[in-house]
């Protein structure tokens, strides 16, 4: 069986008995052409089932291309969809289409993925940068109109737009709240590095919420993990200090899975547990999850907000916005008190 090839502009003419010249006149709108030829054109490329390759087009006259270029690190992460789909559908209006590619936390490889991106003129720029990349070699296309966006984590070495949740305040209040619940030893897993920004910010904000109700900051009930399997052995490295904490306070979707498993197979209903960002299926777990939820479709409409805006011709100074987070108490951060009795009763 024959292989199917893309038909091309010249079959197109072929078709129609004119010029290739003249097919590209009439889709690109740019030389005169007569009402007839065009229809009989416009019925070819139906026929056919031709697509014109808009970034050679763009390329060719040195206009942007339709399309928004988002690099994130996990493709995987349900986080960074749902930010994704907030965007496309901001953008969706305008006529632009939405690209994607994963960073995998590597600074080299999301390198790659913005110069693709710039090689092919696209219309808006929007990244969640990778730890330990320097974003300076976007100031000459950002200072030629080049809407660039950072979204979750400021970008380094280049002063852009930026939206990002409320780290600090969010984690502020799950540990405060765990506090009101009578608890004084709080476990604190964080992401990995530890100098990541949202891990910086979060580790403030459970700082901060401890300092609020006078209870000292004990280095040892901290630590960080990233991926399910590290947070479930963080997780069991802090139940086994001689005092353990009795509430674990689990900094990211993806760490708190690894906790909720470890707390499940070892049958530790005692611990009480909040996390930062909402899981799906939290509502049904055993005990449903305390989370401080973050708003990421409202993320992603955010930064299409602002970058259009920049589209549109807006030249102020770069701005951070902050998209609130909420807390949405369920079983998981029970009192004091009820765990005690579970364990008793265990016992």
């Amino acid at each position: 069986m024959a292989a199917t090839r893309r038909p091309t502009l010249a079959d197109v003419a072929r078709e129609v008995g004119v010029s290739a010249k003249t097919v590209s006149r009439v889709l690109n709108e740019d030389g005169p052409s007569s009402p007839q030829t065009r229809e009989r054109v416009l019925a070819a490329v139906a026929k056919l089932g031709f697509q014109p390759n808009l970034m050679a087009r763009n390329i060719r006259v040195g206009g942007p291309d339709t399309t928004v270029g988002l690099v994130v690190p996990d493709l995987g992460n349900p986080f960074f969809g749902t930010v994704a789909g907030g965007i496309e559908d901001a953008v969706r209006a305008r006529g632009l289409t939405l690209l994607m590619g994963s960073s995998a936390e590597d600074p080299e490889r999301e390198h790659v993925l913005t110069r693709t991106f710039l090689a092919r003129r696209v219309s808006i720029l929007m990244v969640v940068p990778a730890f330990g990349a320097d974003h300076g070699y976007l100031k000459a296309p950002r200072a030629a109109g080049l809407p660039v966006v950072f979204l979750d984590r400021p970008g380094v070495g280049l002063s852009a737009d930026c939206v990002v949740s409320s780290n600090r305040a969010g984690v502020h209040e799950g540990v405060a709240h765990l506090i009101a619940q009578g608890h004084r030893r709080i476990g604190f897993i964080g992401d990995l590095p530890a100098k990541l920004y949202t891990r910086r910010e979060r580790l403030a904000g459970y700082r901060s919420a401890l300092a609020e109700a006078g209870l000292p900051y004990d280095r040892t009930l901290t630590t960080g993990a990233h991926g399910q399997e590290t947070a479930a052995a963080a997780t069991t490295e802090l139940l086994g200090l001689p005092d353990p904490p009795t509430a674990l306070f689990a900094g990211n979707n993806i760490v708190a899975m690894g906790v909720v498993a470890q707390l499940a197979g070892a049958a530790r209903k005692d611990v009480a547990l909040v996390t930062f960002d909402d899981l799906p299926l939290a509502e049904v777990l055993e005990p449903a999850l305390t989370v401080v939820a973050q708003d990421p479709a409202a993320i992603g409409e955010a930064a299409a907000r602002t970058a259009l805006a920049r589209l549109d011709g807006d030249r102020s100074r770069s701005r951070t916005v902050t998209v609130p987070t909420r807390l949405v108490v369920r079983g998981s951060s029970r009192p004091l008190r009820r765990a005690r009795t579970a364990v008793d009763m265990s016992g």
